[in-house]
C-alpha cells in the first residue's frame, strides 16, 4: 500500500524559522485544517505539541474536537458552536449568522478587508459588536485574511492599511487580540508585531514567494512512497495504460505501483511526470495505480509537493490536500 512519511526534523526546522520570524513561540497558531494540509491531523497535532505549539486553527467542529486535547487554544474557521467550550473559539464570518452562535461562546470577528470571501464589511463592524453583546458572546479577537500576500501586486499593502485602521478604531477595547498574517504575509514582515500568526503551508515547507526571504530555508515535511504491484517487459512500439498514451521507444521494464487518483495522485500529472530520482511515468494515472519505467519494489513518488504541482498545473496546497486519509502516515 502506498504510504506517507513525515519528517519530524524538517517540521521542527520550519517551526524554528517561523519562531525566529515571530519572536515568540506563543504567537504561532498552526493551521491544521483539511487533515493538516494532507499531512494527517492527529500526527501533526502531536508533533506540534511536542515542539511547544499551544495554538491551532481548524475548519470544523469535528476537527477541533479531534485535536482539542493537544492545545490550549483552537480557532474554528467555518463552523458554529453547539456547546460553548473553554478552548475552542469560533469565527464570525457573516453578520447575519451571529444569532446562530450559542450564548457564552468564545468568538473571533473576521473583517473583510479586500478578499471578498468571508468576513463582515468594515461598515458593519459597530453593528456586529452590538449584536455580539446582545447574543451574550465573548469576543476575543478581530482578524482578516490576505488575498495576495504571495504576490507583488500592491494588494497586500492595501489590505494591511485597511486592517491597521480597524485596529486603531478598536484600540479602546484593550482586551482584544488582532491577527492577519498567514505564512506568506509573515515572511513579508520585517518586524512582526501582531498577537498571532496563522501559519499553514510555511510550517509544511512548501511556501513559494516571489521575493527573497528566509522562507527559502523551509523544508518539505511530506514524502510519498508507492509499492510495486507487478512488472513486465514492454517491447518497442507497445503501449501502456488507458488510451495507450505511453508508447515504448525501446524495450523497457515497466512496473505498476499502488498509487492512483483515488489516493490523491492528480491525473493531470500523467504528461511527462518524473519522480525525484528521474523515473518516468508510463501512461495515464489510473484510479488505484500508476505505471513507471522502473523495477524498484518501493518508489519515491515525490518529496516536494511543489514539484508535482508544476506538472499538474496547480499549487502545492491542492497536491497535498488531495492525499487521502486512508494512506498510512509514518513519522521519521
Amino acid at each position: 500500500m502506498a504510504s506517507i512519511t513525515l519528517s519530524k526534523a524538517n517540521f521542527f526546522h520550519n517551526l524554528d524559522i517561523i519562531k525566529e520570524q515571530t519572536q515568540a513561540i506563543e504567537k504561532i497558531a498552526l493551521v491544521l485544517k483539511d487533515n493538516a494540509y494532507g499531512h494527517g491531523l492527529c500526527e501533526m497535532a502531536k508533533l506540534a505539541k511536542e515542539y511547544g505549539i499551544t495554538r491551532a486553527v481548524v475548519r470544523s467542529n469535528e476537527e477541533a474536537q479531534t485535536i482539542e486535547e493537544f492545545f490550549e487554544y483552537v480557532l474554528v474557521l467555518a463552523d458554529t458552536p453547539k456547546i460553548p467550550s473553554k478552548k475552542i473559539r469560533y469565527t464570525i464570518n457573516d453578520i447575519k449568522k451571529i444569532s446562530e452562535f450559542a450564548k457564552d461562546s468564545l468568538v473571533e470577528l473576521k473583517i473583510d478587508t479586500g478578499m471578498s470571501r468571508n468576513g463582515i464589511a468594515s461598515h458593519e463592524m459597530q453593528e456586529a459588536l452590538s449584536l455580539i453583546k446582545e447574543q451574550g458572546l465573548n469576543l476575543e479577537a478581530v482578524f482578516t485574511h490576505h488575498a495576495c500576500a504571495d504576490e507583488l501586486s500592491g494588494e497586500y499593502e492595501k489590505q494591511k492599511e485597511k486592517f491597521e485602521k480597524i485596529k486603531k478604531e478598536l484600540s479602546k477595547y484593550s482586551n482584544l487580540r488582532f491577527h492577519s498574517c498567514n505564512s506568506a504575509a509573515l515572511f513579508r514582515e520585517e518586524n512582526f508585531d501582531e498577537d498571532m500568526v496563522r501559519v499553514g503551508i510555511g510550517a509544511y515547507g512548501c511556501l513559494e514567494l516571489p521575493f527573497p526571504s528566509n522562507a527559502e530555508e523551509l523544508r518539505p515535511v511530506l514524502s510519498l512512497y508507492a509499492q510495486k504491484n507487478s512488472s513486465r517487459e514492454v517491447n518497442c512500439g507497445d503501449c501502456v495504460g488507458y488510451g495507450g498514451t505511453f508508447s515504448a521507444k525501446k524495450s523497457v521494464l515497466v512496473s505498476n505501483y499502488d498509487f492512483g487518483y483515488a489516493d490523491g495522485f492528480l491525473r493531470s500529472c500523467a504528461q511527462g511526470y518524473k519522480t525525484p530520482d528521474n523515473t518516468n511515468i508510463a501512461g495515464r494515472i489510473s484510479m488505484d495505480n500508476s505505471s513507471f519505467v522502473s523495477d524498484k519494489e518501493e518508489l519515491l513518488i515525490f518529496n516536494d509537493a511543489r514539484d508535482v504541482a508544476k506538472y499538474a498545473g496547480t499549487i502545492s496546497y491542492e497536491v497535498l490536500t488531495a492525499l487521502k486519509p486512508h494512506l498510512k502516515r509514518r513519522l521519521v
